[in-house]
């Protein structure tokens, strides 16, 4: 049975700042998506929220980048925002870009992560939710998920995974992709890759068959919009088992918060923290950043699930190594390393900043 999973997300409106989505907009969307299941354009759906970014997990037998169910989604976030802005809710629709739908909401604001997938006997799967940082915080986990043998012991001993990888990476300034294979080519997907503001992993298949094995959206809020309107807080599918890494490989790499960007106003590294929903509202400096799991199982394009893969107590250590990092680089204040470089704050608030100095500047 072909069955698509489409992850969509966008920050509609949040409480005392960018914290967290209020009861009363999770209750909208799932009235919404409720109404569109019976209608049978979608098959099944979940709804949350990371941080202030509302997250829409829907299944349905439409294919990737179908019209009606983005539409689903874009008509679910107007909803929510029209009900922020008559509460005064911080940020009151914040990731619509534009005005009117156009066929898909790529491009206009919401991040996008989708895969349709013939759905084995048994199909399970993971959905990462990130906040306070960008679609590249992706790129060093998912690589140890299908390119490092220390991490994912089934590059080596299991027949199905043993001839790797295919990676999708995506040049976001460019608008080019290109692939390449692991393990022959890692040198080279590591070269792009550790760039995390430029390029993004997009999506992983297994060489063996071009199976689809993980997606993750690629959305540049600041690129679409042409300023900082917050970060991008990107999503990702993972599959999981029979195949493809096996559960505990795909969590294995947030079991160190590596450092990304985002954070505060989006212009500071920081530790990604990996949390249940119920420790998914960062306060502490707007962050740390964090990140949520939730494991499912996809069976006639119905979910069953969903598991809060990061409550575990064994992420403890984790979240302990994250707080003394945050520590650390907080005391940088706005000096590098813990302020982004250059190039990124050109995003940011920054240049206001220096168009107030304009002129000022005299040859040495």
């Amino acid at each position: 049975m072909r069955t698509t999973i489409s992850v969509i997300k966008a920050d509609v409106g949040s409480l005392a700042g960018h914290h967290i989505v209020p009861d009363q907009l999770l209750d909208i969307a799932r009235r919404s998506l409720e109404e569109e299941r019976k209608k049978g354009i979608i098959e099944d759906f979940y709804v949350t929220s990371v941080g202030d970014d509302l997250q829409l997990i829907m299944t349905h037998r439409r294919g990737e980048d179908n019209k009606e169910v983005h539409e689903i989604a874009w008509n679910t976030f107007k909803r929510a925002a029209e009900a922020a802005k008559d509460t005064g809710l911080y940020g009151a629709g914040q990731d619509l870009l534009k005005d009117t739908f156009s066929g898909n909401v790529k491009g206009m604001g919401p991040g996008v992560a989708e895969m349709e997938i013939e759905e084995r006997p048994s199909e399970p799967f993971v959905v990462f939710m990130a906040d306070k940082t960008s679609p590249g915080a992706f790129n060093l986990p998912i690589f140890r998920i299908f390119a490092d043998p220390f991490n994912t012991a089934g590059l080596v001993i299991d027949p199905s995974l043993h001839s790797g990888f295919t990676f999708e990476v995506m040049d976001v300034i460019e608008g080019t992709v290109v692939e390449l294979n692991a393990p022959e080519e890692i040198y080279d997907i590591l070269a792009l890759i550790g760039t995390l503001g430029r390029y993004i992993i997009r999506k992983v298949r297994r060489r063996s068959d071009g199976q689809i094995a993980a997606v993750m959206s690629t959305t540049r809020l600041n690129l679409i919009a042409g300023r900082y309107v917050g970060k991008d807080d990107p999503v990702a599918i993972v599959r999981a088992q029979h195949g493809f890494p096996a559960l505990g490989e795909i969590l294995e790499p947030f079991s160190l918060p590596h450092l990304v960007p985002g954070w505060m106003r989006g212009s500071h590294y920081g530790p990604l923290m990996p949390v249940g929903i119920k420790d998914a509202r960062p306060t502490r400096f707007d962050g740390p950043p964090r990140i949520a799991a939730l494991g499912f199982v996809v069976h006639n394009s119905r979910l069953v699930g969903p598991s809060d893969l990061f409550s575990d107590v064994a992420f403890d250590e984790a979240r302990r190594m994250a707080g003394m990092i945050a520590d650390y680089m907080r005391r940088h204040g706005p000096f590098m390393p813990h302020r982004i470089e250059q190039e990124e704050m050109e995003y940011t608030t920054l240049p206001g900043i220096m168009e107030k100095l304009k002129g000022r500047f005299k040859p040495a």
